[in-house]
């Protein structure tokens, strides 16, 4: 079977007419990933632009962009099935992506491994830019366990992960030279090593880098408490992590980020119920700064917590 042809190519949106320019993107998206739905909150003023070296093994595409969404959903799944996976650098600004209802947040510094073989919304900001490589997933299936890849969080600010960070750059900065084998070559060792940090080759001591996740995300509720927005996944995302990453390393301290949050506010409650400053509150008025959402479900869970009643404490 002849080869597909070798692509080198830079696209713009001012390459078309204004008005062309959201039609142009959204196909644009369809051609170098998967179909997908767009949506733009600003389109016309939208602009984008790709560059992209291919093959009918790897696709490297670094791409900036306006704020858009992007959906792909069952219906785009079953039409247009694609096994592959990608793996995501930012290079500026951030990049949301759900699936399986949990939201990863990537930022400058943390790549990520992802897959179309199911529904998937993701969005971005203004300005924000990537490079996105496309990867068979047989490649990665000989290597690791599949498993550990949906989903991945990579630390490329350092080690293993800068390294293979400032490869994808290269190939992207090097691909009007590059011939064919010479770009499939170093998409390979790109592979490797992205294989090594998803097994955790690159991670020597993985528990002191759950304890530091750990202590950041408690620090981070305890001075959060008062949010009733509060949540798992708002914690991650404001300290540039994935859910699954504060999950496991919670999960390794014996909590979850449910349970951790509901003992910062009754923590909370039990030290303003001793504080003069908060007499002028009502215990009602008290459980809702708090978060919760009736002060009988404050009042039961704090007894369940402290064996005492929070109006005990005001006594």
């Amino acid at each position: 079977m002849p080869h597909k042809p070798y692509v080198v190519e830079s696209r713009a949106t001012t390459d078309v007419l204004p008005h062309e320019r959201p039609a142009f993107w959204a196909n644009a998206v369809v051609s170098l990933q998967a179909t997908m739905g767009l949506s733009l909150p600003h389109p016309r003023a939208f602009h984008a632009s790709y560059s992209r070296i291919g093959t009918d093994s790897y696709q490297l595409v670094a791409w900036k962009s306006a704020e858009a969404r992007y959906a792909r959903d069952s219906r785009h799944v079953r039409a247009d099935p694609d096994e592959d996976y990608r793996l995501v650098f930012p290079i500026a600004g951030w990049l949301a992506v759900r699936q399986h209802d949990d939201v990863t947040y990537l930022r400058p510094g943390f790549g990520g491994v992802f897959s179309y073989q199911k529904p998937l919304d993701i969005w971005h900001r203004d300005d924000t830019q990537m490079m996105v490589l496309t990867i068979p997933r047989k490649e990665i299936e000989n290597r690791i366990n599949l498993e550990a890849c949906q989903g991945a969080t990579l630390d490329v600010s350092k080690g293993l992960g800068r390294v293979a960070q400032d490869l994808a750059a290269g190939v992207l900065r090097e691909r009007s030279v590059l011939s064919r084998d010479q770009f499939e070559a170093a998409s390979e060792r790109l592979v490797e090593l992205v294989c090594l940090l998803l097994v955790g080759d690159d991670r020597p001591n993985v528990s002191a880098a759950l304890s530091e996740v750990e202590t950041m995300a408690r620090r981070y509720i305890r001075q959060h408490v008062d949010d009733p927005q509060l949540t798992g996944s708002t914690v991650a995302q404001a300290l540039g992590w994935s859910l699954r990453q504060v999950q496991l390393a919670l999960r390794n301290a014996g909590t979850s980020p449910r349970e951790l949050i509901m003992e910062e506010r009754l923590k909370a409650a039990r030290e303003r119920l001793r504080n003069p400053a908060y007499r002028n509150l009502t215990i009602g008025e008290l459980a809702a700064q708090l978060g919760f959402s009736t002060a009988g479900n404050f009042s039961t869970a704090f007894r369940r917590r402290f064996g005492v009643r929070p109006r005990d404490l005001r006594q």
